[in-house]
């Protein structure tokens, strides 16, 4: 399963989030730094309407949503990178996970003090990125020594290494993290993946804002476009509400875009699924609706291993219909009927939304 690791600075509310991203959530959420030392962990499903509709059709006994692991990761500090605030410790949980979600703060609150003694969100940010670009500097100068070596005896793959991890030292020292480096492909980078480097990792930011501050876009808080603001102190509090208690209180605090109360957790969940290029593809029968999770590209073959490794070595065929023309046509008999499902081969590009039964020996 795939995993998104919550980091910032101590105090910016990434606990908060985390326990309001899951009912069973139970993160502790205190105003000192490193409440949080062993990260904790929540298994989330990612919201897809389109799994009710099929149960409805095919008379599914249950639904299975899709799911993504969430990892709450404790707070880094100025100097992680050389072991301040047992930095080592937390960066490598960095590691293991797939993609980051990082939690700035811009709420203003005299009970929950900042690290640095002032709300300066675009400094916040800096300290963070810079620790990871120097935690992967020192990881990288390491492997040129490793690769040197294997030079001196005239390896083929320590030579290749070498001029990769050159590449990536020289815009690593001018700050530039690995992700946004242009000279080096997926390939290359695949050649070095042992080292286990944090800021080839995909990124998004969250805005961690006060209730007055409900109404900002990610423009006006300086973000890109593709950030996600949450209030999660409002977030937090609607979660121990009734439905009519949430509505109430959402009037009382003026915030008319908020009535849609869960899209930001759910804009948090599936931002998670898509920075990692991922795609559901849906069964459904009598026994459930289930979305299972590849591989944005991923060929039939690949999805089908996903169910069942012995569906992928044995497979001969898929049939495949469009989420779409499944729903309009009443499930698998009304789109057979219609000539809209599909047998596919091993070449198949496996879409979002594709509906599928495999044929395999």
């Amino acid at each position: 399963m795939v995993s998104v690791g919550i980091i910032g600075l101590p105090n910016v509310g990434k606990s908060t989030i985390f326990n309001a991203l899951s009912e069973n959530a139970k993160a502790e959420s205190s105003n000192y730094p490193f409440c949080t030392i062993e990260p904790n962990v929540s298994i989330v499903e990612i919201p897809d309407e389109r799994l009710t509709k099929l149960a409805e059709i095919e008379k599914s006994e249950k639904v299975v949503p899709a799911a993504i692991k969430f990892v709450d990761i404790a707070g880094l500090v100025k100097g992680a990178s050389k072991g301040e605030g047992l930095g080592n410790k937390f960066l490598s949980h960095i590691k293991e996970v797939d993609a980051i979600a990082h939690v700035v703060r811009f709420f203003e609150d005299s009970n929950i003090t900042h690290v640095s003694g002032k709300i300066e969100p675009a400094e916040d940010i800096k300290i963070i990125n810079m620790e990871l670009i120097l935690a992967d500097l020192e990881q990288v100068d390491k492997a040129i020594v490793r690769a040197e070596k294997g030079v001196k005896s005239g390896d083929k793959e320590d030579i290749k290494k070498l001029e990769i991890l050159k590449i990536l030292k020289s815009n690593l020292e001018r700050e530039m993290p690995i992700r946004d480096v242009k000279d080096i492909n997926e390939e290359d980078l695949n050649l070095i993946k042992d080292i286990q480097l944090i800021t080839r990792k995909p990124i998004f930011y969250i805005a961690n804002i006060s209730e007055e501050q409900a109404n900002k876009s990610s423009e006006d808080l300086g973000l890109s476009s593709d950030s996600i603001i949450i209030s999660a102190k409002i977030e937090s509090e609607l979660k121990e509400l009734s439905e009519e208690e949430r509505e109430e209180y959402l009037n009382s605090i003026d915030v008319c875009d908020m009535k849609s109360h869960e899209l930001p957790l759910q804009k948090i969940i599936k931002k998670g699924y898509e920075i990692l290029d991922l795609i559901s593809y849906l069964t459904a029968g009598p026994k459930e609706a289930r979305a299972w999770t590849v591989k944005k590209g991923a060929k039939a073959p690949q999805a089908a291993g996903v169910i069942h490794g012995d569906f992928e070595k044995k497979f001969i065929a898929v049939e495949v219909v469009p989420y779409e023309k499944f729903i309009e046509n009443s499930g698998w008999v009304g789109a057979k009927e219609k000539g809209l499902v599909k047998t596919e081969g091993k070449e198949y590009e496996v879409k979002d939304g594709d509906v599928v039964i495999f044929k395999h020996g």
